[in-house]
C-alpha cells in the first residue's frame, strides 16, 4: 500500500465518523441522504463496464468528473452556508451539506482500495499515479 492509499484511508475515516455521528443527531433523513450521496458517484458504473474492471470509453469522463474531489467540496461548502442562512445545526437545511461529505466519504474509499481515476481507455490509474 503507498502513503496515498493509507493519507486517503485515514481522511475516509475521519469523514466518515462525522457521517456516522450526523446520522445519529439527525436520524433517518440523513441516512437516506448519505445512501443517495454516497452511492451517486457510482451512476456511472451502471451499464458502463466494457470488460471486467475497464469502463466503455464513452462513460470514463462522467466517471472522473463524479470522483473528482471538487464537486463535493464545492458541494460541502455551499451546504455549509446554506445550513448556517437557514438556522444552523438544530434547524437549518443540512442535507446538501452531508451530502457533499458522503461524496467525499465514497471518492476517499475509492482511493484508499486503490480505485483511481480512469484513462481515456477505460482502465483504472493506479493511486498514486495520477500526477507522474
Amino acid at each position: 500500500m503507498n502513503f496515498m492509499r493509507v493519507t486517503w484511508a485515514m481522511s475516509a475515516i475521519v469523514w466518515l465518523v462525522i457521517v456516522v455521528m450526523a446520522c445519529l443527531f439527525w436520524g433517518w433523513p440523513a441516512l437516506v441522504v448519505v445512501l443517495a450521496f454516497g452511492l451517486f458517484p457510482d451512476i456511472a458504473l451502471i451499464g458502463g463496464f466494457a470488460e471486467r474492471g475497464r469502463l466503455k470509453p464513452d462513460r470514463v469522463k462522467l466517471y472522473n468528473t463524479l470522483h473528482i474531489t471538487t464537486w463535493p467540496i464545492v458541494t460541502i461548502v455551499l451546504g455549509v452556508i446554506i445550513m448556517f442562512v437557514t438556522g444552523g445545526f438544530e434547524g437549518g437545511f443540512w442535507a446538501l451539506a452531508l451530502g457533499g461529505v458522503a461524496w467525499f466519504v465514497h471518492i476517499a474509499l475509492d482511493r484508499a482500495l486503490g480505485f483511481g481515476l480512469r484513462d481515456a481507455d477505460g482502465t483504472i490509474i493506479p493511486v498514486g499515479l495520477e500526477f507522474s
